[in-house]
């Protein structure tokens, strides 16, 4: 019979003594079935990732599911570059892998092998395999600066390195105000505007009064998805649903922190106040209508 105590406590610990010794943070999630009987602590330890976007450092966790690597780049006063962790065997960190950038802070520069791409805050870069030197600096005025979010997998192709300016987004504006769910949905990296091997990527932006994001939920199968909550308030929280459809947890997101979740999960969320995230998907397709459908009644 399965006994969860022990599998629980030395998740948790195991994800502390890897953020300790390994100079790329890691994470290995859990089953659902273990996920089902965890208390808000183990969930968080888990599935929440929330010390992204510190000035002048890089930091990156590497998520054993579809091998994603997640992080942050916040040039401030100094260059980051972006190198190839030890964990990965590789001479460069695009040797095999595509990478996604998003800009939340202030305007900033990204430098890919010698060119050099400006990025206003909500623009985003793709960089391509087989991209050598990154760079990542600083190019706001005052005391503002550039606050990268950084979402990697594994590409079996080479695409070309490309940005996606504000208005080069393909735009949906879904959902209703009755349903306080009205929003806009800005696809950056897709197959509509960006392609590459498997990375999908955007951000969402509900209206002022709008609350709900992704209702009715849906599962993916195909496919795991990372969620960055950002612009929240500092006195308010998102509450982010997760776990299968018929067993479902929440975390308590605040501003800048990240939501990781795995095929089998639902990803839903209710603000107490509007807000946004930046949402990027790995797997087996690019389809953004791949979706299994949660209904809302059968939630529990």
């Amino acid at each position: 019979m399965f006994k969860y105590e022990p599998t629980s406590q030395f998740s948790f610990a195991r994800n502390a003594v890897r953020r300790e010794k390994q100079c790329m943070k890691s994470r290995h999630l859990p089953c659902e079935l273990a996920t089902a009987r965890m208390n808000s602590a183990e969930l968080r330890a888990n599935f929440l990732i929330d010390d992204l976007f510190a000035a002048d450092e890089l930091t990156l966790y590497y998520i054993d599911c579809e091998r994603a690597i997640v992080g942050s780049a916040c040039p401030k006063t100094k260059s980051i570059a972006l190198d190839a962790p030890a964990e990965l065997r590789a001479d460069f960190f695009c040797e095999r892998r595509e990478l996604g950038v998003m800009n939340i802070g202030g305007r900033g520069k990204v430098i890919v092998d010698g060119v050099e791409y400006f990025l206003e805050r909500c623009e985003f870069l793709y960089v391509g395999r087989g991209s050598k030197k990154i760079v990542f600096e600083n190019t706001s005025e005052g005391s503002t600066y550039p606050e990268f979010y950084l979402l990697s997998y594994p590409a079996h192709k080479e695409y070309p390195t490309a940005k996606s300016a504000v208005k080069d987004a393909n735009v949906l504006r879904l959902g209703e105000h009755k349903l306080a769910n009205k929003r806009t949905i800005n696809q950056a990296i897709c197959e509509a505007r960006i392609p590459s091997a498997q990375l999908v990527m955007g951000y969402t932006r509900l209206d002022e009064g709008s609350v709900w994001n992704t209702m009715p939920a849906h599962t993916h199968e195909r496919r795991s998805e990372v969620y960055l909550y950002f612009d929240i308030d500092e006195s308010q929280c998102v509450f982010h649903l997760m776990g299968r459809p018929d067993e479902t947890r929440h975390l308590i997101m605040r501003n800048k922190q990240v939501a990781l979740s795995p095929a089998w999960s639902i990803h839903s969320g209710c603000g107490t106040k509007a807000y946004a995230f930046c949402w990027g998907m790995g797997g087996e397709n690019q389809r953004f209508d791949d979706m299994d459908e949660a209904k809302t009644k059968d939630l529990m």
